[in-house]
C-alpha cells in the first residue's frame, strides 16, 4: 500500500471530526487538489451559506483523509455568530432540506419511524446540543400508540432520547441506545452530537450530517462505543456541531491570523502600516488564506523559524510543546450560552420541519422555545 493512502491526522496534531476538514488536512498534506475515491461538491446557493458535499467511496478512500466511508455535508454559515434571526431562518430552512433529502436518500419515506438521540452531558454546556434539541423535538410516538385517531395525515411516528454519558449513567450510552432501538424498534435513529473542529471560524457556526454514524466523547478524545448501523441494525444519521477546539489549535491559527494581518496591511497602501487604533483596522477575512500571507523571507523577519514553518509542522510543534505539560486544553467560546441556545433551535426546528411533512415555516416556531 502507497503512503498517500496512508495519512495519519494525529501526526499533524490536528483533532476534527469535519470531513470537510480531513478532506482539506489530507490534500495539503499530500498536494493534491483531488484525491482518488473522495468526490466533494460544493452549493452556494443560498447567500452566507456554504454546503458541501463529501463522499468516501471506500475504505481505501477513507485512509486517505482519517474518516470513515459515507456522505458527509457539511453546512457553513459564519454569520450565525451575529444573532440575525432571518438568518437564522434561512439556515434552519436549508438544513431542514437537506436532511429531507438525506432521508430520501437513503429509503426512508415519510411513514419510516425515527428515534432520535440527543448525545451528551446537559450538565456541561458545550456537550449539551444533543439533550437541547432533543427538548424542543416534536415527539409522536405515544400518540400514535395510544391515540391514533388524533393524529393527522403529515406526521411521522417520532420518539427522542437523551441517554446522558457514562460518567453520569454509569452504562455504555451505546448499550441505551440499543436497548430501546430493540424494544421501540424505530426504522432509524438520528444521533445528535457536539464535535470539535480543528479551525477557530467553524466552532458553533458549522453542521454536519452524516450516514456514518457517531462514537460518543471522540471530539475531547474520549472514544466510546460507535452508535451506527453496525451495532444497531438500521440506518444512523449522525448530526454533528463543533462546539470546541484544541487550545493547539487556537495558538496556530493566532499565529496564522498574525502573519495573515501582515500580509492585508502591507498591501494596503492607503494608510500607514503602524497603525495600530481598533477602531480604524479594515475588515478582515475570516479565515485567511495563504494569498493573505506575506512573502517566506517576511514571515522570518516578524517570526524567525516559527514563520516558516509549513502549517502542519507548525501545528505539531505546538501539539508537542503544550502536551506534555497538559496544557493542549479543551476550550469553548465565552458566548457558548447564547451559540448553543441558537444552533439547537436550529437544528430542533430543521428536524421538526423535515420530520413532519405537516409542520410548515409558519408553525414551526411552536414546537420550539
Amino acid at each position: 500500500m502507497t503512503e498517500a493512502h496512508n495519512v495519519d491526522l494525529a501526526g499533524y496534531g490536528v483533532r476534527t471530526d469535519l470531513a470537510l476538514e480531513a478532506h482539506e488536512l489530507a490534500t495539503k498534506a499530500q498536494g493534491k487538489g483531488e484525491l482518488s475515491g473522495v468526490v466533494v461538491d460544493t452549493d452556494d446557493t443560498d447567500p452566507g451559506i456554504r454546503v458541501t458535499r463529501v463522499e468516501v467511496e471506500n475504505e481505501e478512500a477513507g485512509r486517505q483523509i482519517g474518516m470513515m466511508p459515507g456522505r458527509y455535508i457539511t453546512i457553513e454559515a459564519p454569520k450565525l455568530r451575529e444573532n440575525d434571526t432571518e438568518f437564522e431562518n434561512a439556515v434552519m430552512r436549508r438544513f431542514a432540506r437537506e436532511i429531507d433529502r438525506y432521508l430520501q436518500q437513503l429509503g426512508l419515506a415519510e411513514d419510516k419511524k425515527a428515534l432520535v438521540v440527543g448525545l451528551g452531558n446537559w450538565n456541561v454546556t458545550p456537550d449539551a446540543l444533543g439533550p437541547m434539541v432533543v427538548e424542543n423535538l416534536l415527539v409522536t410516538r405515544h400518540l400514535f400508540k395510544l391515540a391514533p385517531e388524533t393524529v393527522e395525515e403529515g406526521y411521522r411516528e417520532v420518539s427522542a432520547l437523551s441517554p446522558g454519558v457514562l460518567g453520569i449513567t454509569g452504562i455504555e450510552t451505546s448499550e441505551i441506545v440499543f436497548g430501546v432501538v430493540e424494544k421501540s424498534k424505530p426504522d432509524f435513529v438520528i444521533a445528535i452530537d457536539s464535535l470539535a473542529s480543528r479551525a477557530l471560524h467553524r466552532v458553533n457556526t458549522t453542521i454536519q450530517i452524516a450516514d456514518t454514524g457517531i462514537h460518543p466523547g471522540s471530539g475531547v478524545g474520549n472514544k466510546r462505543k460507535a452508535i451506527d448501523r453496525e451495532t444497531l441494525g438500521i440506518p444512523v444519521v449522525s448530526i454533528g456541531v463543533p462546539t470546541v477546539v484544541f487550545a493547539s489549535t487556537i495558538a496556530n491559527d493566532a499565529i496564522t491570523y498574525l502573519l495573515g494581518h501582515f500580509g492585508q496591511s502591507m498591501k494596503e497602501q492607503d494608510r500607514p502600516f503602524n497603525r495600530l487604533a481598533v477602531s480604524e483596522l479594515p475588515e478582515r477575512r475570516e479565515p485567511y488564506t495563504e494569498d493573505d500571507l506575506p512573502e517566506m523571507e517576511v514571515r522570518k523577519t516578524y517570526l524567525g523559524l516559527i514563520g516558516q514553518l509549513a502549517e502542519n509542522e507548525k501545528r505539531q510543534l505546538i501539539r508537542e510543546v503544550l502536551q506534555p505539560l497538559g496544557q493542549n486544553l479543551v476550550v469553548t467560546p465565552k458566548e457558548v450560552d447564547e451559540f448553543m441556545a441558537g444552533i439547537a433551535n436550529i437544528i430542533s426546528s430543521g428536524l421538526n420541519k423535515a420530520l413532519h411533512r405537516q409542520v410548515d415555516q409558519e408553525s414551526v416556531g411552536a414546537y420550539t422555545h
